[in-house]
């Protein structure tokens, strides 16, 4: 995880603080090679006295919170409306009287603003909603009731961003392209793009939140259809002698690598949202996300694998029908693949609590007590014991075991 730096710091100070005097010096000159020994160390590192445990602290942002991280994380997506509603209570009771114990809570959402005004003078007060009201006391809250916090950072998709900086997203005729749902991306290519994400995604550690997890870190669905029509910058990967897909793999790589480096001062784990069926194939040619790349540098890897977002796959005709035969054979994929990774990431799967009308033309199959159950049971059968639920509107079934191995 996230937390594993200072031991080795430690020694090092310690070690430096321990040089001394040979042991085969005489009594009689003792004195005089010690004076002689220190003054040369001094000399040459200006070593001073040194407060160890004042030194240590240095090494890492402490938030002034006390988190545990849980025997396995289960969770509940939270909007920031809800965060900051009338919601909200039911949300933590529904935690507190269930085998549920994290929330991730939207900090930066979908369409590029922060779900709370931060204080006056940021570079961000423009893009600030006040959703939450005090995000600070919101994690202390959580922190009395025992629930551990993520921070959801929405990244490429962001059609905030794109407006104010069309020269960061993807044009088309001269204006900002937006997708069928009328979206729009900044570009994974622009550095720019990734410091401003990170910054935010700092702003959430110092409030308190445990880990971040960024959502949308890939390029447009479909964009090998039409990034040939489209007018965007390759920045410094323009001459890198690398396919059209191979330039947008490393580039969101790249943007993972950085964010997770970027963090490590505030101890935070670092976790990445990732379609599911990138487990199943070498990486996903448009949008530029590489399943095992990504995972060697995160803390968690979030795979979406609802059922309803998979077409006829693994020999599944109507996967959304079948969720435990569906999440199964995808279980069974993402553990070979994440064998092979050395250090490998905590498997966190996003799993369904919604219904999926646009399947159908008739009667839409439900989603509630055992199908949730059959998703959960699935994971735990193949040793993954960490899951997230995904309802975009926080309405989550009832009476659900989400331990129900045990």
């Amino acid at each position: 995880m996230g937390k594993r730096h200072l031991g080795i710091l430690a020694l090092a100070v310690i070690l430096l603080l321990s040089i001394g005097v040979p042991s085969f010096v005489t009594a009689s000159s003792q004195q005089e090679e010690v004076n002689i020994a220190n003054n040369h160390v001094k000399k040459q590192v200006s070593l001073q006295p040194i407060d160890l445990s004042k030194k240590l602290q240095r090494f890492t942002y402490d938030a002034g919170v006390n988190f545990e991280y849980p025997e396995a994380v289960r969770g509940i997506y939270v909007t920031g409306p809800s965060a900051g509603g009338k919601r909200f209570k039911s949300l933590v009771d529904l935690v507190k009287t269930t085998d549920l114990n994290s929330m991730v809570i939207d900090i930066k959402e979908d369409h590029g603003n922060l779900t709370f005004k931060p204080e006056e003078g940021s570079p961000y007060a423009d893009i600030g909603l006040n959703f939450i009201k005090d995000p600070r006391k919101l994690v202390k809250e959580l922190e009395e009731k025992g629930i551990y916090p993520i921070a959801r950072v929405v990244v490429f998709k962001d059609s905030v961003l794109a407006e104010k900086h069309p020269e960061w997203s993807f044009k088309k005729n001269g204006k900002v392209w937006t997708n069928g749902k009328g979206e729009a991306f900044v570009n994974p290519f622009q550095k720019k793009v990734w410091e401003y994400n990170v910054e935010i995604a700092k702003k959430a550690a110092e409030l308190g939140f445990q880990e971040i997890q960024f959502d949308y870190v890939r390029f447009p669905e479909g964009f090998e259809d039409y990034d040939d029509v489209l007018d965007y910058s390759l920045g410094d990967y323009k001459n890198s002698g690398l396919s059209n897909v191979q330039r947008r793999v490393k580039a969101v790589t790249d943007f993972v690598s950085y964010a997770k480096e970027e963090l490590e001062y505030y101890d935070v784990d670092v976790a990445v949202d990732i379609f599911g069926y990138t487990a199943t194939i070498p990486e996903a040619p448009g949008i530029g996300q590489n399943f095992t790349k990504i995972s060697k540098n995160v803390d968690v890897i979030s795979s979406m694998i609802y059922p309803s977002h998979w077409t006829s796959y693994f020999d599944i005709k109507k996967p959304d029908m079948e969720p435990y035969k569906l999440v199964t054979e995808y279980a069974k994929v993402e553990k070979e693949v994440l064998s092979k990774i050395e250090n490998a990431p905590t498997s966190r799967p996003w799993i369904q609590d919604f219904e999926a009308p646009w399947l159908y033309s008739g009667a839409t199959k439900q989603y509630g007590k055992a199908e949730v159950e059959a998703q959960i049971k699935a994971l735990n059968e193949h040793g993954i014991n960490e899951f997230l639920l995904w309802n975009s509107g926080n309405v989550y079934s009832e009476n659900v075991d989400y331990t129900p191995l045990d």
